[in-house]
């Protein structure tokens, strides 16, 4: 029995995800930390297609050696596609940003994403038909201004993916890696990187996708042979080749 793995699972474009994956026919193993929000969704996919294998993980992918241990806690499972969707945001300059939440930021967008990738493709480089999925942002390729450090993180989420997939091609691995790139998606994203209590959307933002829009792209991309599935400036979803410039030293 193949798993695809979720991470940040409990609300957006994870929990959108899980659905259309479920679709599938996919089994699943949810994380996030809320694991309330993981057993209510289980239930929600057990309803629809009762065949659908769940399991749930809870695990704060802020402290570094979670990371490790949910790996760890995996191994007994074949995993076919391991998705990285755990992510967090700060709005705000760079002299006006709060470190504490930066710090966090930095862990889950950088550190944990490096490690469960990092794992993954040791075990399974040589598997056919695996996929590593890794969401970065649009603004992983574009500057945002009053989001700098966000944006350098999802910088990085886009060249390591970018720059791992290449590695894989030149090993002549079967497991593919690919990055997906949202712009603005109508989830608790916005509203925990402002610190505000609620935020909408319409309102605020001229345009914008859906969670269930997201996840749609994200099948596109896991369907596609392509390393990258980017949301455009005109909100149009495009699948690419590899956009940062590639050196070899190999």
């Amino acid at each position: 029995m193949k798993y695809t793995v979720i991470t940040g699972a409990s609300s957006g474009i994870g929990y959108e995800t899980a659905l259309a994956f479920a679709a599938r026919g996919k089994n699943l193993i949810l994380v996030a930390r809320r694991l309330d929000k993981l057993e209510e969704l289980k239930s929600t996919i057990q309803n629809i297609d009762p065949s659908v294998d769940v399991i749930v993980r809870s695990s704060d992918l802020s402290v570094t050696e979670q990371a490790y241990t949910l790996y760890n806690t995996l191994k007994e499972y074949q995993i076919e596609t391991w998705i990285n969707n755990a992510g967090l945001g700060e709005a705000s300059f760079v002299v006006e940003q709060n470190l504490d939440k930066v710090e966090i930021m930095l862990r889950v967008n950088i550190e944990s994403l490096t490690i469960l990738s990092t794992l993954f493709v040791r075990d399974y480089a040589d598997v056919e038909g695996t996929q590593l999925i890794n969401v970065s942002s649009a603004l992983g390729y574009a500057i945002a201004v009053g989001s700098v450090a966000y944006s350098a993180s999802k910088y990085y989420v886009s060249a390591f993916t970018e720059g791992l997939a290449k590695e894989l091609e030149l090993k002549g691995a079967k497991l593919k890696a690919k990055v997906l790139a949202p712009a603005i998606t109508e989830t608790e994203f916005v509203k925990k990187s402002i610190d505000a209590e609620e935020f909408d959307y319409k309102a605020n933002m001229p345009k914008y996708h859906t969670a269930k829009q997201m996840a749609s792209f994200m099948v596109e991309l896991y369907d596609s042979n392509d390393m990258i599935g980017i949301v455009d400036q005109n909100y149009d979803f495009n699948l690419r080749d590899q956009i940062y410039p590639i050196i070899s030293e190999l």
